[in-house]
């Protein structure tokens, strides 16, 4: 009881306690605040390019080729993804891929993205007679593609666990607040693209990998560029999400690098032996159907006596129409004149 009244009647003693008891709390905080910078740093330091499955490439450098294999387009990510891209702060990834590509000096790229619509614009003037004479700006100028890249991009869940989710996802507001923003302020764990190369003429699909990465202190600018530089690239290079699927498509990139830089051919210009005997064995997709008239396409068309330039049958007029047996073979098709059937080179008619 006296200790009590002691207390109550000595204001200083009273202060003094709450005193102690503040400088305790703000110890202890303190000491939290140090663990978990220490534990932030120990995150940021344990992130890989790569991902999960562990490093999968070097993100300083841009794996190069020692000469160009060819011209590649970059198609522009379905809209599901520049969507998902946009609610993350980015636009399309495609510019950034054209100069990974370019850095890589493995292909010339042609545009096919939005300045596409502008280089027909000038045509279009031309055709036009809006341009100035001897601007040279026409038809048959454009080069074609030799293979088209498609890229996408999909994110990680971002309560994947780690200390950003976990630790410091229950620390409440204040300055560990502020502390689990700066770690836990990612709207992603992870970012994994991939890349689908094809070839443009055949359709078939030449290579294909898959690129992550968790890095945020990741500099694309200076990997393009050899130093600071970069800022046309956007928010791929000023934000920490930006950094991540800059990185993936980088480390994407590199291992199509790798799988194509030693490749005497990408082109596989004939379908396998499967696919070959589906297609024999298949409707053919030819001349056209049976009983269609054709005509020459100029005079003088040669009709053989077989599917080959042996024994000829006759000469056809430009008036001259023959029908369409329903039998090709070896580019010739097989047809009824006046004198009897025979086989004319299916790229000198045309269908009436």
């Amino acid at each position: 009881m006296k200790i009590a009244n002691n207390y109550e009647n000595n204001p200083r003693k009273h202060v003094t306690a709450r005193h102690y008891r503040s400088d305790g709390m703000n110890f202890i905080l303190r000491a939290v605040s140090i663990g978990v910078l220490g534990a932030l740093t120990s995150f940021s330091q344990a992130q890989t390019l790569g991902g999960a499955s562990g490093p999968a490439g070097d993100a300083t450098k841009v794996e190069k080729c020692d000469a160009f294999k060819g011209t590649l387009a970059v198609v522009e990510p379905q809209d599901v993804v520049l969507q998902s891209l946009q609610g993350i702060g980015l636009g399309s990834p495609s510019g950034m891929i054209r100069l990974i590509i370019q850095q890589s000096n493995c292909f010339q790229i042609v545009e096919r993205g939005a300045a596409f619509q502008n280089m027909m614009q000038e045509r279009q003037l031309a055709a036009g007679g809006q341009l100035q004479g001897g601007q040279n700006m026409g038809q048959g100028q454009m080069v074609a593609a030799d293979f088209v890249i498609t890229p996408s991009v999909v994110f990680s869940n971002p309560n994947a666990g780690g200390v950003g989710g976990g630790l410091l996802g229950g620390l409440g507001g204040g300055r560990l607040g502020m502390i689990g923003a700066i770690a836990g302020g990612l709207k992603f764990k992870e970012a994994q693209t991939s890349m689908i190369m094809s070839d443009a003429r055949s359709g078939l699909q030449v290579t294909a990998a898959e690129g992550s990465a968790q890095k945020t202190d990741f500099n694309i600018g200076g990997v393009l560029f050899g130093g600071g530089g970069g800022a046309a690239l956007g928010g791929y290079t000023s934000t920490a999400e930006g950094k991540i699927v800059a990185a993936s498509f980088l480390d994407n990139w590199n291992k199509i690098v790798l799988s194509i830089r030693n490749n005497p051919s990408l082109i596989q210009a004939h379908a396998g032996a499967a696919s070959q005997a589906n297609a024999a064995g298949s409707a053919r997709a030819g001349a056209g159907n049976a009983g269609d008239v054709y005509v020459a396409k100029i005079a003088g068309v040669k009709v053989f006596r077989s599917a080959s330039e042996g024994a000829e049958l006759m000469s056809l007029s430009k008036t001259d129409e023959v029908i369409f047996e329903g039998e090709e073979d070896a580019g010739f098709m097989k047809v009824a004149t006046p004198r009897g059937s025979g086989w004319v080179k299916a790229i000198m008619m045309r269908k009436q």
